[in-house]
């Protein structure tokens, strides 16, 4: 987990008088998951955090199943969402259950308005596009490659940097508190010396800017499967310090190290996260096995008990055909999935793939949003019989 962090001006002890250049006390606030007993952090603000002007409901936020419930493996391309929009409030949901949500979204507007999660951890890829998220805890530079988790209940708004280009965002919202893995971590909770990445690849806030502006300031909270907006009669960013284990934070996909073998390695050495019933794992270039008869394509397995979803944030994949760069493909429980014709074949004697996906494993079944069926590829499920194969395109994008 990320360790101790502090920044700006705490008092010598906790909860004791802190007070203001005019005499007044600083507002403490104590933020943190499961009560009183998981991480948390103490901030310090220079007005109460609870002095809202006003309350209403926007709109409900309702992601609707596909009806269709047929067994196969399932394809979708994001090359076909229409970009543009809200980093916050343009996402198009593509998969979910009642542990996570996947949703795609490229914004083209910094928002103006705050928001905050209060239902779900975030944990967003930045696919392409850089900038800085602003939050209570201060401001974190992102860039592409960058996994930013943002824990449930934080305040927060992405500035884009407009000459970056182009943004694109793959968003995965976790009821459950998102982790480092537990067994890349010791009783003490470092990371290992054999886990795939330290503590030093973990980048946390960087600066603190105390907002000390009165007037009316909109957050947009999603709580109970609705967008609400709340406004506040300061900056919500009016921190002047704070301590702890709970903040937002980045690890880049580009600083995990593969973890490689004589023989093909099974996909959970490539665990990036791990949620309440779902991991993330990073998929990255890497040297192939070197025993000289070993096949580096993975064989066919079947998952019994997890749905697995691929993002291929390149376009090349070891073991795929027909697919593209910002690709996603189902392979759902029940269903034997692999190789697909020719590459099995075609990956004895390679040495190394640059393959970059983000693997998204649900220990629960997967629902595929209404609005996701657009942007389907309907002959992925096909794509495996070698008859058909030669002529198997996927849709135009």
């Amino acid at each position: 987990m990320p360790n101790y962090h502090v920044m700006g001006s705490v008092p010598r002890k906790r909860h004791i008088v802190f007070r203001r250049p005019d005499g007044g006390l600083y507002a403490e606030e104590l933020m943190g998951h499961e009560g009183f007993v998981g991480t948390s952090s103490l901030l310090y603000h220079v007005h109460p955090p609870t002095t809202y002007l006003s309350a209403r409901k926007i709109r409900d936020v309702r992601w609707i199943a596909d009806a269709d419930t047929s067994l196969r493996h399932r394809h979708f391309l994001t090359s076909r969402v229409a970009g543009g929009g809200s980093p916050t409030l343009d996402r198009t949901p593509l998969l979910f259950n009642s542990d996570i949500g996947m949703l795609y979204v490229e914004p083209d507007v910094t928002d103006e308005h705050f928001y905050r999660n209060s239902q779900a951890d975030e944990v967003v890829y930045v696919v392409e596009g850089s900038g800085v998220l602003e939050s209570v805890f201060g401001e974190l530079p992102y860039k592409a490659g960058d996994y930013v988790v943002i824990h449930r209940n934080i305040t927060h708004r992405w500035r884009l940097d407009a000459s970056a280009g182009r943004s694109k965002f793959l968003v995965m919202e976790s009821r459950g508190h998102v982790r480092t893995p537990k067994r890349y971590r010791n009783e003490f909770g470092q990371l290992l010396e054999g886990a795939p990445y330290s503590e030093r690849d973990i980048r946390r806030p960087s600066q603190l800017n105390t907002h000390e502006e009165r007037g009316e300031f909109p957050v947009v909270v999603k709580q109970y499967n609705a967008l609400n907006e709340l406004v506040l009669d300061h900056h919500p960013f009016d921190v002047i310090g704070w301590d702890g284990y709970y903040y937002p934070w980045i690890f880049n996909i580009h600083d995990f190290e593969p973890i490689v073998g004589r023989i093909h390695q099974p996909p959970p050495v490539h665990q990036t996260f791990q949620g309440d019933g779902f991991v993330i794992c990073s998929f990255c270039p890497r040297p192939y096995d070197f025993d000289p008869q070993a096949i580096p394509a993975p064989y066919n397995h079947s998952n019994v008990d997890s749905d697995e979803v691929l993002f291929y944030a390149s376009s090349e994949f070891m073991s795929r055909k027909g697919i593209e760069y910002g690709s996603i493909t189902l392979h759902p429980d029940g269903l034997a999935h692999g190789p697909h014709p020719g590459r099995t074949e075609a990956s004895i004697g390679a040495k190394y793939t640059n393959e970059l996906a983000v693997m998204m494993d649900s220990f629960k079944p997967l629902h595929v949003a209404t609005t996701a069926m657009p942007i389907e590829d309907p002959a992925y499920h096909k794509s495996w019989i070698d008859a058909q194969h030669a002529q198997y395109r996927p849709p135009t994008s």
